[in-house]
């Protein structure tokens, strides 16, 4: 039970800390897309004004992202037994979502950009855009060391990180403008903006939309861990092997077991749940049969352990 006890307040612990970082990078880049936006529309420059809305919807991302964690500490009740930890996966999908429309609305302004063409201060967008790589770089510095084992903290980070290296570019482009007064370089960095954030979103949007049909969790193993459940001591043959992700932190398995002896089963178990835990399942059910016990009754294929 203090075993239990521990590991309950340590994770609670942990939300709260990720909870505080959310919040003070909420507000980092909030404060800078009023800047960016209100100097992008002095300027008439497309490059601050399509970065200032991708940050807005990486403002909007990060609110999202701390309404789910702090969903995810909710308890459990007679309708939902998990909680609302599932609520972290489908943010992560609208997240993903939300960077499209983005992607969507910056080509658009930027093809509108360049059928007209709009003298612009270059000084003044690298300026801004310095600003933004201050902000940006800040804002993933605090998100880095979360988003090793969270897809929602993850995807604030790969998002800061990018907007870090789009800020770079509108800064190139800023100087490129001061000297050669091209104004259409304006309009493809717009274009080269949308398509980073394409890029970097298109992963975040297939793993989340493959966790929301209860995909295996792209971070497990599946052959690896097959193999090692039939080469625990105890086992004769396994099936109805099911892998799923409770939250974007939590995964959860189902698995039939034949032993040899009833005597086995225990000491069968506890190796189980080891192994789980090494591959990042914490909530597992594991059915136990005997060998003498029809091993399968459907299509989903017996797994027999042949040797030990």
């Amino acid at each position: 039970m203090s075993h239990v006890h521990s590991h309950a307040h340590a994770h609670h612990h942990v939300i709260e800390s990720v909870g505080t970082t959310l919040i003070v990078c909420i507000l980092l880049n909030l404060l800078f897309v009023i800047v960016e936006a209100g100097i992008g529309f002095a300027y008439h420059s497309l490059g601050l004004l399509s970065d200032a809305g991708h940050n807005l919807s990486d403002v909007f991302s990060l609110l999202l992202s701390l309404f789910a964690i702090r969903m995810a500490t909710r308890k459990g009740n007679s309708h939902f037994t998990y909680g609302y930890k599932k609520s972290t996966v489908l943010v992560s999908l609208v997240n993903a979502v939300i960077l499209l429309i983005a992607v969507g609305g910056i080509l658009i302004e930027s093809i509108y950009k360049l059928k007209s063409s709009t003298p612009i201060s270059g000084e003044a967008i690298s300026w801004t855009a310095g600003v933004g790589i201050l902000i940006n770089g800040a804002t993933a510095l605090l998100l880095m060391k979360g988003q090793k084992n969270d897809l929602n903290i993850k995807g604030a980070f790969l998002h800061m990180a990018m907007d870090t290296l789009v800020s770079v570019g509108v800064v190139v482009s800023g100087i490129l403008i001061s000297v050669t007064q091209c104004y259409l370089i304006d309009a493809f960095i717009g274009m080269a903006i949308a398509l980073i954030i394409l890029i970097s979103t298109w992963r975040l949007l297939k793993e989340s939309l493959y966790l929301c049909l209860d995909a295996v969790p792209e971070q497990i193993q599946l052959e690896k861990l097959e193999t090692a459940i039939g080469q625990t001591p105890g086992v004769d043959s396994w099936h109805h092997l099911h892998i799923w992700a409770v939250s974007t932190t939590e995964n959860a398995a189902t698995l039939h077991i034949v032993v040899r002896h009833l005597s086995d089963m225990e000491a069968t178990k506890h190796e189980l749940k080891q192994l789980f835990s090494t591959y990042g399942i914490t909530h597992s059910t594991i059915e136990f049969e005997t060998s003498d016990a029809p091993c399968c009754d459907t299509s989903e294929g017996c797994y027999k352990q042949t040797s030990h």
